[in-house]
Parts: structure tokens; C-alpha cells; sequence
């Protein structure tokens, strides 16, 4: 016969263990377009497109997950770093994939998205900023590190100011705005480098961001995240030339966010005036 503290403890195993089925889970992939050629996703933040040696303890990565809910081999044909959620776009075969990345070359491809950043912004603006390549110790133990600065570019539109009676650093108050980003070219960590350039780094940036704001969101907010979205994938149909527009919604993340700092939904249905809010 068991003892209660045998019992006590097999009732501590069995909660253990429904804890860790939990966290073994995979995310929620939502599909937002598909054809016979292409299959589009919302890739959700904390997810690896694909599996990396940099992370060789991760279980699910979106590469794999797509494939296993529409029932085919997918083929990426551009990356989101693994912080960024949003759209994320796969071929079906390896034709199509050669056809997309023939775009993303040519830069026929418009990408968009959208940013909460440290500061309040009210100019659009073009910002044109070469950038080194950011190596990797393990991947690019051998490339050339003197290698020149790559051109890049992008422009930034903002679309909401807030000031929130909160002190995230040396002043009384704390100020945020909302932007919409559209890179023109595609370097890693670009729209994050290029915000920190401006000195509005991307709040929940660990590498290029700004600590003090981080620390304030994670404490005051408790959301933990890059507050990063691609929220729209423009390009065209690589069999029948239809330009096609896939877009996500905001997650529920933001929207809570957007509260909180008196921003309204309905304020976000602009696509070509600046807001102040």
C-alpha cells in the first residue's frame, strides 16, 4: 500500500510533469494565406524559422510546424528574426522559392512593420545608413571582418506619440511612439540598428535597444517581448503575377499595450497621415 507521502509525492510528479507537457507545447501556428504554390503564417515571437546549431535544444521551429499543418514540404524564402513575429512567407516547391528570392533580390517585395520605440517622433523620413555585417563566433569564424559597410535603408513613418506619467529613467514622465517601418533593404538586425541610429531604439531590444526601457516594460508592463511586428508582405504571385498583400493582425499583447499607454484601436486605421496622440 502507498504511504500519503507517497502519495503527496506522486501527486507532485504528476503536476511536474503536466507542467512540463505545457511547456513543451508547440505555439499556435496561424495560417494566413495558401494555394497550391505558397503558404503564408504568423509566425509568433520566441519562434526559429528554422533549425539553427545556435540553438540546438530547441523543439519547434515554424519551418517545421507549417509543414506538418498544411501537409507538405515548405521551402523559406526569407527570415524573421526569431523576437519579430508577424508574417512569414514559405514556397511549396523549390521553383516558387527560387522565383520569390528572385524578388527579394530585385526589391520588388514590400515589407512593413510596426515598432513601439523610446521617444516621440513626428517626421516621416528616408533613413539611408550603411551597416557592418554583425558576425556570428561559431557561423562566421572565418569571414572577413574587415569587410566595407553594406548599404541600407529605411523609412519610417510614425503614427502615434503617447506620454505616460511614469519614470522609466532620468525624467518624470516617459514618452513612446508608435511607427511604421519600411526597410529597402534587407541587413541582419537592420530596422533595429537603424532605430538605434536615431537614438528611438526598439523597446524589448537586447542587443541594440536601450536597457533602462527594457527593464521599465518588463517591470511596469510585465511583457517580456521585442515589440517588433511584420505586419504586411507585399509581392507578386510568382506563377500568375497577381500582386498579392497578406496581412496579420496585431497580437492581443499589443492591444492590452495600446490601452494602457490611451492609444485606441481606431487610431491605428491610417496608412498615410501622422497621428499624435
Amino acid at each position: 500500500m502507498m504511504s500519503e507521502d507517497n502519495l503527496d509525492n506522486s501527486s507532485d510528479l504528476t503536476a511536474s510533469s503536466d507542467d512540463d507537457l505545457e511547456l513543451e507545447r508547440a505555439p499556435e501556428i496561424e495560417v494566413l494565406f495558401e494555394d497550391e504554390d505558397l503558404v503564408a503564417i504568423h509566425k509568433p515571437a520566441g519562434l526559429l524559422v528554422h533549425r539553427s546549431y545556435l540553438a540546438r535544444k530547441e523543439r519547434f521551429f515554424a519551418m517545421q510546424l507549417t509543414r506538418d499543418k498544411v501537409g507538405c514540404h515548405v521551402f523559406p524564402v526569407h527570415r524573421l528574426d526569431r523576437p519579430t513575429s508577424g508574417v512569414l512567407l514559405f514556397a511549396k516547391s523549390s521553383e516558387m522559392a527560387n522565383k520569390l528570392c528572385e524578388q527579394f533580390a530585385g526589391k520588388s517585395i514590400e515589407k512593413h512593420y510596426i515598432a513601439l520605440v523610446r521617444g516621440n517622433m513626428h517626421e516621416a523620413g528616408l533613413l539611408d545608413y550603411a551597416l557592418k555585417q554583425e558576425f556570428d563566433d561559431h557561423g562566421d569564424k572565418h569571414a572577413d571582418r574587415d569587410k566595407a559597410a553594406q548599404e541600407a535603408q529605411t523609412y519610417y513613418q510614425p503614427l502615434l506619440n503617447c506620454e505616460i506619467p511614469f519614470s522609466s529613467g532620468r525624467y518624470a514622465t516617459s514618452r513612446y511612439c508608435l511607427i511604421q517601418l519600411t526597410p529597402h533593404t534587407g541587413r541582419k538586425h537592420q530596422l533595429r540598428r537603424h532605430m538605434a541610429h536615431l537614438r528611438h531604439p526598439i523597446i524589448g531590444d537586447t542587443t541594440h535597444g536601450d536597457g533602462k526601457q527594457n527593464r521599465f516594460f518588463r517591470e511596469h508592463f510585465a511583457v517580456n517581448r521585442l515589440w517588433l511586428i511584420a505586419k504586411k508582405l507585399s509581392f507578386d504571385h510568382p506563377r500568375t503575377g497577381e500582386r498579392l498583400c497578406i496581412e496579420t493582425e496585431l497580437e492581443p499583447q499589443w492591444l492590452n499595450l495600446f490601452e494602457q499607454l490611451g492609444w485606441q484601436q481606431t487610431q491605428l486605421s491610417t496608412e498615410d497621415s501622422v497621428l499624435v496622440c
